[in-house]
């Protein structure tokens, strides 16, 4: 069975929202699938790669290889603070 849609994780939605009230722009991942990470948040002219997790949950197989296999820093966050962080915001 194909599975449509992502499955949401912890706080993607409130991280989503804290984002777009700080001016940055937010396209989800989330349904794309085999480890993309979940967010794309445009921030100053730049690209930032997010990937929401629970607080003590890690990364999956896919994830990990995703991650591994892109040239580029994936930022993982735990909640909104995070969020905010990684755009330089405390």
């Amino acid at each position: 069975m194909t599975r449509l849609h992502g499955r949401l994780d912890y706080d993607h939605v409130a991280i989503v929202l804290a984002l777009r009230t700080v001016g940055a722009s937010v396209q989800s991942l989330a349904d794309v699938g085999r480890g993309c990470p979940d967010l794309l948040v445009g921030w100053h002219g730049s690209n930032i790669l997010m990937e929401i997790k629970s607080p003590g949950a890690h990364l999956t197989p896919a994830e990990k290889d995703w991650h591994e296999h892109w040239n580029v820093h994936v930022a993982i966050v735990r909640g909104v603070g995070d969020a905010l962080r990684e755009l330089g915001i405390e």
